[in-house]
């Protein structure tokens, strides 16, 4: 072993690790592409590969299918409105602590950190019951809210850190040259912060996307749930069709893939923005 250069011990490690990794991918591909005859036969390809499942689920041509737009709508709707407001909230927060110095500002952001002490699934009862209380259950404003409460105080710290690596000369030459503090957030802050902002916004939406325990919570019925947990329902039967669940998840999977690989230059430069004092 004391041969074999870095390079070599590398990929010793990491050929196998890849393939632990990308082996569920394969066998969620191969079966959304198997007839359902042809899905347990322990082949490493379908004899005869087909694509009438995707057909199915488009067609919404199976009854635990019969609301797939619906379900997909409610995703995305709900995973965007999260990122937005996400970022809304986030961003104020971290320009009011970072740039404005307002008093008692770290105060709330390590009281908002606090809350990542206590497990998610520890707040679902909680949540329900104060959805409850105001009306909002089988609401999508009930989960985006939620997921808002989640994902803020991380993006909070984030986008903090990231914003106290900037020099803080750009903000008194701004005001030198008569900014008030909405100008400096508009012209000056925005445009800086914006890799962080790209990545903080990714974070919440694809953490609202795969969201399961407080959907299934704060949703019910048909039609106003997101679509993974509407997948829960595959589970529910006897006879599961294997092969319309795995053709519903890869369609599901795609979008967060879409979107990583188009924005992966800023998640990485942005979640690691403020990582280092410089």
């Amino acid at each position: 072993m004391r041969e074999i250069g870095p390079d070599a011990k590398l990929l010793l490690i990491g050929i196998p690790v890849a393939i632990w990794t990308l082996l569920p991918i394969y066998h969620l591909f191969l079966f959304a592409i198997s007839p359902k005859q042809d899905a347990f036969s322990g082949q490493l390809f379908p004899t005869n590969p087909t694509l009438n499942n995707f057909r199915i689920v488009f067609g919404e041509k199976h009854y635990f299918l019969s609301h797939f737009w619906q379900q997909l709508t409610n995703s995305v709707v709900i995973a965007l409105a999260t990122g937005v407001i996400t970022l809304v909230i986030a961003t104020a927060a971290a320009f009011a602590i970072s740039r404005l110095r307002v008093r008692g500002g770290r105060t709330v952001m390590n009281l908002a950190l606090f809350t990542y002490f206590i497990p998610a699934a520890f707040l679902a009862v909680p949540m329900y019951k104060t959805m409850g209380a105001y009306g909002l259950l089988n609401s999508r404003w009930a989960l985006i809210m939620a997921m808002v409460t989640i994902a803020s105080p991380y993006a909070i710290w984030v986008l903090k850190q990231a914003s106290d690596k900037l020099p803080l000369e750009l903000d008194e030459a701004a005001i030198m040259d008569g900014a008030s503090p909405l100008q400096l957030f508009r012209l000056v802050y925005i445009p800086l912060m914006l890799p962080s902002l790209v990545a903080i916004g990714i974070y919440a939406v694809l953490l609202a996307w795969n969201e399961y325990l407080f959907a299934f919570l704060l949703l019910s019925g048909d039609t106003q749930v997101t679509l993974p947990v509407a997948l829960g329902n595959f589970l529910a039967a006897d006879d599961s069709p294997w092969e319309l669940l795995m053709a519903t998840g890869l369609i599901y999977a795609l979008p967060p893939a879409a979107i990583y690989y188009v924005f992966k230059r800023y998640m990485v430069g942005g979640l690691t923005a403020g990582a280092v004092k410089s």
